[in-house]
Parts: C-alpha cells; structure tokens; sequence
C-alpha cells in the first residue's frame, strides 16, 4: 500500500492554479438537526469544509458545490428509494422513510448550509442522482475553467461523494478526497470507502496536507 499511496501522490498531486475545491451536496436537508435525512458526522465537518473554502477564495481558486435536488416533476429513481425526497402531505408526520421534502425543490432543504453559503459567481451545479456529473453541467464548466484537478469533500462518503470521486475520476481528473471533510453515518463504512477511493480512484489526505500543498503555491 506505500508503493501505491507514493504512485498515487505523485500522479495525481493537484495541480497549482488549475485545481477547484469540490462540495458534495452539503445542503440543510443532509446535514441539519430534525431534518429526516440529516447526517450528524456531516454537521461535524463543517468547520474543516469552511476552511477549505476560506483558502480557496483567499487563493482565487475554483470552489464549486452540488447540490441534490428532486422534483415530483423528474420522478427519477432516487426518489422511490429515498421517499424522504418526496413532498410531505400537510399534517401528516415525516421522518425517515417517509415523504419529507427533503432536498425538495424550491425548498430551504435544497440549499446548501448558511456556514458554506455559495458566493455571487461560484458555480453550483443541482443534479438529479447522486454523481456531480451525471446529466450536469460539471464537467464543461469546469473544463471552461481550466480545472484539471479536484479537492473534493461533502457527504455522504459512501454515496454522493464516491459517485462523484469515480464520474471524476472516469474523466481524467486528479483527484484527492479530504479524509477529515467528507462524511457518512457509520465508522466503519468511512473507513472502507476511503480505502476504496485510496486504492481506485484517487488520493485520501487529511485537510491540513490539502491546506499545506496550496499554500506553497
């Protein structure tokens, strides 16, 4: 595994001034408390994420979000798998498993936290599965921005996130996953995905190593 973390450190080290920081779907409805499909581990990254974004803005680097949205108008497959997505009938209760309107469209649930708030002119890119790029801008936008590498963080790890890694990945970008700014709801399942991500797709690092890198730039 050294052999592998040191092939992969050196091919897919982002590259200066060509690098977007990446936000998977860290919106109200996955990461507030009371809301149906909220991801405690997601709350706690907040602040890590926040950094990152800080650093990129401060840089004048990309920072880029998605942002899962469903509509009763799309009645795309997620919906019947996650019926927290569908609207919630007045009076009746929501919770997990449920219809909740979670990330609903037109909904406060849809939008990304206060905390990472999306600036005036930061693109953000509302897709309809879980992959940032499937049937999205993302790509073409990117590549208009000369992004050839991606610092990606967000929730779910093992959902969204890995999605989001492999659709990258499957389009040449260098990718690294921020190991402490991505999460999911169950240890063991990080621990796994990460190492998945590690030994397939891209680099895992910690955000100070990210935090290090770009400032030498």
């Amino acid at each position: 595994m050294s052999v592998r973390r040191e092939l992969f450190a050196r091919i897919l080290a982002p590259e200066p001034g060509r690098t977007a920081l990446l936000v998977v779907d860290m919106q109200r409805g996955f990461v507030l408390p009371g809301e149906a499909m909220a991801v405690e581990q997601a709350r706690a990254i907040v602040p890590t994420v926040r950094g990152l974004v800080d650093l990129f803005r401060a840089r004048r680097l990309p920072v880029v979000f998605t942002e899962f949205v469903y509509s009763p108008e799309v009645p795309v497959l997620v919906g019947e798998l996650h019926p927290e997505h569908k609207p919630a009938p007045h009076g009746v209760p929501t919770g997990f498993g449920m219809p909740s309107s979670a990330c609903l469209e037109g909904t406060p649930s849809a939008e990304t936290v206060e905390e990472l708030r999306p600036r005036p002119g930061e693109l953000v890119v509302r897709k309809r599965w879980y992959d940032g790029f499937a049937g999205t801008p993302l790509d073409g936008a990117l590549r208009a921005r000369s992004v050839t590498s991606l610092v990606i963080t967000g929730t779910m790890t093992d959902i969204c996130v890995l999605a989001t890694v492999i659709g990258a990945f499957n389009r040449e970008y260098r990718v690294t996953v921020v190991e402490d700014g991505v999460a999911t709801l169950w240890p063991e399942i990080q621990r796994s995905t990460l190492d998945i991500i590690g030994r397939a797709y891209g680099r895992v690092v910690p955000a100070k190593e990210i935090t290090d890198e770009v400032s030498r730039w």
